[in-house]
């Protein structure tokens, strides 16, 4: 994978995990529901969920830091 849209992708999936990982900790701090119509369980499991496949996938696009860009 080239090393600059590997960043670019990288970051991104950090960005979306990170804020999906905060937004839904701060909803199930609150008490409020993450989804509507959801048991508050699963919507959080789901959301948590994603927000791990997220962040790895981030994990698995970002070593391309590493490589000298040219």
């Amino acid at each position: 994978m080239e090393s600059a849209p590997a960043i670019f992708a990288g970051l991104v999936f950090a960005l979306f995990g990170g804020a999906l990982l905060a937004w839904t900790g701060v909803r199930l701090r609150r008490g409020e529901p993450v989804a509507q119509g959801v048991s508050q369980v699963a919507s959080a499991t789901l959301a948590s969920l994603a927000a791990v496949i997220a962040l790895g996938l981030a994990a698995y696009c970002l070593p391309a830091l590493k490589a000298p860009l040219r």
